[in-house]
């Protein structure tokens, strides 16, 4: 039997009897002449989308179509004007160039035969179904432009099998900008040595290098903390010249800066180190092994309120656009100033004697 055409205004009534005036399914069903079945699938996306009640009532039809339905092929008859595709426009926008007048005459060039908005109008209608998703999706982000990175606040426990100490496991996270390709590992600690070997795992990890590097001005990473303009130390400054980016640290008190990489990380916990809390680690190799696993999952899980999964959109949008890996990763060394001692001989981690001119 065909499925059951309903106009978006029985769409939004139903919504409404059921969010507003608390009504059962079959009770809304009777009401407004509907199957159980579709007001279940209406009231299931909109449970889906996250929003209250109130932002859903305040969408005009083509946003709340596109909040509830974002893959779905709307029909139109005769004389409707065609209505854009929002998700595709959005997705689009996070590449290089592209613009909503671009996207807008590309719109109209494919429907040449049927009525279309205009500009003004095209432009509303997407600046809505934007604002109708999470605050980290509605920056604009181009594709290869930016890896945010930071650490989880929880840690994993790892095992010593010699002594049975139990010492915790640090979780870095890195995760790119336009894809949300995200990658995590373990690490020691929280020292400059891991966050720059963790930081050469992900270009590793990813096939490729972004323009800028966003941490949150961690201080393993910052030789000059300030308001406006953190200066990175000279180990940081190094590592970012041998990958062919740049490093720029997310602004005190700017919490759009580390968006991104704040949302990444409770993925990260949510879906890879709760999975692990009731597992066992004898070493850090076992425990990363783990979460390449759990993180090839992560990648591949759809999106609630987009199409697609974070791999396709990376395939798509920021692998073919990546910087080349160079030909070795960056061996961290660590600067230090000392003197020569009264024995001609110095001391960092091992000792050894200058060379006499």
């Amino acid at each position: 039997m065909a499925a059951q055409r309903v106009a978006m205004r029985n769409i939004k009534e139903c919504l409404r009897l059921k969010f507003e005036g608390g009504l059962s399914h079959e009770k809304i069903a009777r009401a407004l002449q509907l199957s159980k079945g579709v007001v279940s699938k209406y009231v299931t996306a909109a449970s889906e989308t996250g929003l209250e009640w109130a932002a859903l009532a305040a969408l005009d039809e083509v946003a709340l179509a596109a909040a509830l339905l974002p893959t779905a092929k709307v029909r139109h008859t005769r004389g409707e004007r065609v209505l854009p595709d929002l998700l595709t426009i959005h997705r689009e926008l996070r590449r290089k160039g592209v613009t909503l007048q671009l996207l807008w005459e590309e719109y109209v060039a494919a429907h040449p035969e049927q009525p279309t908005y205009r500009y003004t109008q095209f432009v509303e209608h997407y600046r809505r179904y934007a604002s109708t998703l999470k605050r980290s999706m509605r920056q604009q982000h181009r594709a290869g432009e930016k890896l945010f990175i930071d650490y989880a606040g929880p840690t994993l426990p790892v095992i010593d099998p010699a002594t049975g100490e139990i010492s915790r496991a640090h979780i870095f996270v890195a995760a790119l900008g336009a894809s949300n390709y995200t990658y995590a590992c373990a690490t020691p600690g929280e020292t400059q040595v891991d966050w720059l070997t963790a930081l050469g795992q992900a270009f590793s990890y990813l096939g490729g290098v972004s323009e800028m590097v966003v941490p949150d001005n961690p201080r393993a990473l910052i030789a000059h903390p300030d308001r406006y303009e953190p200066g990175l130390n000279r180990a940081a400054l190094e590592c970012a010249r041998h990958y062919d980016t740049v490093m720029l640290p997310a602004r005190p008190r700017k919490p759009q800066d580390k968006a991104k990489a704040e949302v990444a990380v409770q993925v990260v916990e949510r879906w890879i180190m709760a999975r692990l809390r009731h597992q066992q680690f004898f070493s850090l190799h076992a425990l990363n092994q783990a979460i390449a696993e759990l993180l090839e999952d992560l990648n591949q899980r759809p999106f609630k309120k987009l199409d697609g999964c974070r791999r396709e959109w990376f395939e798509r949008l920021d692998q073919p656009v990546l910087r080349p890996l160079p030909l070795h990763p960056y061996e961290v060394v660590t600067f230090k100033r000392c003197k020569v001692n009264i024995l001609c001989g110095l001391a960092i981690s091992v000792a050894f004697s200058p060379r006499h001119g």
